[in-house]
């Protein structure tokens, strides 16, 4: 995998974190038929200040003219280019359980850049097997997978299994991993892992919940 432009320009990951959000909101006004946005059109879509959103996009040398704002589709360029979404990426999911068929079903990863190469399971009964297309794998073809540009791996194993998974990703050379396992995995530093915990999410909506409620309880409360 080539160097990640955002990398080499230097962009602090809180920043990389909201590109995401910036590019969904240009593609949104492009199919709107809007050539030119201002930095308030972007914080409004996105619910990002429009302080922050200037300085965002100064990172990737993009400051708008004065009274016209921002070309919609310039800047979802510039965007597209430091996210790394200017040419096509190889994913293949492990784990082929609920959630596994799940995302080998979702047509957005086509739309987005990411081209799903491989679905692999250990389970040998499922071997074979065609899901959304592709019959699964076992692990053993992950070494193939790479050989013919597989980047990026998606975990979609329980838990328990979800380390064993990552090491064998790791071991054929594969260095970014998208981990949807309840679990915090072990890797080496050149190895990045992005995690996706729904029920880490799912608790953090509760809490501003009961906040908004007004149920905010003491833990003298709660032991009575």
């Amino acid at each position: 995998m080539s160097a990640d432009p955002s990398t080499r320009r230097g962009i602090p990951d809180a920043t990389v974190a909201r590109l995401p959000e910036y590019l969904r909101a240009l593609h949104s006004f492009s199919d709107d038929g809007i050539a030119s946005v201002s930095s308030e059109d972007l914080a409004v879509a996105t619910g990002v200040g429009s302080a922050k959103v200037r300085k965002d996009l100064s990172y990737l040398g993009s400051y708008g003219i004065r009274g016209v704002g921002y070309d919609v589709d310039h800047l979802a360029y510039q965007i597209s280019f430091a996210l790394g979404l200017t040419h096509e990426w190889a994913v293949a999911i492990v784990g082929m359980g609920n959630l596994g068929r799940a995302l080998a079903a979702y047509r957005g990863f086509a739309t987005k850049g990411f081209r799903i190469v491989g679905l692999l399971d250990q389970d040998t009964r499922l071997h074979g097997q065609v899901v959304a297309g592709l019959p699964v794998r076992p692990m053993a073809d992950l070494a193939g997978l790479v050989g013919e540009g597989l980047a990026i791996g998606v975990i979609a194993t329980p838990a328990e299994s979800a380390q064993d998974v990552c090491d064998q990703l790791v071991s054929v050379g594969v260095r970014s991993i998208l981990n949807f396992a309840p679990t915090v995995l072990a890797t080496p530093p050149s190895v990045v892992v992005r995690k996706v915990d729904l029920s880490t999410e799912l608790q953090i909506l509760a809490f501003h919940e009961q906040r908004k409620a007004g149920r905010a309880v003491t833990l003298a409360e709660v032991s009575s």
